[in-house]
């Protein structure tokens, strides 16, 4: 299953590229719904693409980023000064005697205040880096999709929950943020022919076994051990990932909008590597066919992603 990706985080280039045009109120709401409290995650990436805003909704936009900012970096000082504090307790304590109690304590608060740096120092850095557009389950995500003719961007959830379900189906099935190919007419039937999107991705990111990755079976006594692998095609490119979404509403709360990765049997180049799924990047030719499908003609749909990009997946140990 593809766990995380590498995708194209800013809005302005499914514009430049596809001619799409951006959903902007709904980037406004999600926001602004971030900045008011509600737990919401959003790469670096997204904001960036709204830096530069001087006027209308992309202003918005940057005023509710700014927002966020101004709250998430007062609420992280409070931390550090906690933990710095914590730190300043355990080493008086060592200093006197060594317990397990004041060690534990220092490395704990030694680790939060590196993680609490690294925060701080993300939300006042304004060059991105390539972790700014890596995406993992509940992470927001631009989807490119069809509405009124027109291809449109909108921002959505890295973890479908269909509509009609209960918000409980999130930790029920954690697994939604991939539809598999051999279920679309089964778990995925009010999507698949229904609500289409794409996400633009240059690279997937898989947990495999090592023994697997190495080709032969566990030796005696020996522990499964994880990995993280990083695919991406030999001739890099960005992949137009295809995805099912849907748009969730429920009393008395905001609608939601998410999406999930098709994912089909993989090629043998990610086989070998220890991985037992692969996304399905479609060809540029078939975009607005996928975008537009007829659900009384899924043959037509499957074609499409039978007539996928079938790159050469090079694999390496993720950083």
């Amino acid at each position: 299953m593809c766990y995380s990706a590498q995708i194209e985080a800013d809005y302005r280039t499914y514009v430049r590229m596809f001619g799409a045009h951006i959903s902007i109120r709904e980037f406004v709401e999600l926001f602004w719904t971030r900045a008011k409290g509600t737990k919401v995650k959003i790469p670096k990436g997204m904001e960036l693409a709204f830096a530069d805003a001087i006027t209308g909704d992309e202003l918005e936009v940057k005023c509710a980023i700014d927002e966020f900012a101004a709250t998430e970096t007062h609420r992280l000082e409070q931390e550090l000064f906690a933990q710095r504090k914590r730190l300043a307790d355990a080493e008086r304590t060592l200093q006197v005697k060594t317990t397990k109690a004041a060690t534990e304590s220092k490395r704990i608060a030694t680790d939060k205040i590196a993680k609490v740096m690294t925060g701080l120092a993300d939300l006042r850095r304004v060059e991105p880096e390539d972790r700014d557009a890596r995406i993992f389950p509940g992470v927001y995500a631009p989807v490119m999709v069809m509405e009124d003719g027109r291809r449109v961007i909108k921002p959505m959830r890295y973890q479908c929950r269909p509509a009609g379900k209960p918000a409980s189906h999130d930790t029920k099935f954690p697994g939604t943020y991939n539809a598999r190919r051999d279920n679309l007419e089964g778990f995925w039937r009010d999507q698949f022919g229904h609500t289409h999107g794409l996400v633009l991705a240059s690279a997937f990111y898989e947990n495999v076994n090592r023994h697997r990755a190495e080709g032969r079976e566990l030796r005696d006594g020996e522990a499964v051990e994880n990995l993280v692998l990083e695919f991406r095609p030999r001739l890099a490119h960005d992949m137009l990932v295809a995805c099912l979404w849907s748009r969730w509403t429920g009393p008395g709360e905001a609608d939601l909008l998410s999406f999930a990765a098709i994912t089909d049997e993989p090629p043998s180049e990610v086989s070998a590597a220890g991985h037992d799924r692969c996304i399905i990047p479609i060809r540029p030719e078939n975009i607005d066919a996928w975008l537009n499908p007829n659900a009384k003609d899924l043959a037509a749909q499957y074609s499409i992603l039978d007539d996928r990009e079938r790159p050469y997946y090079e694999h390496r140990l993720a950083a």
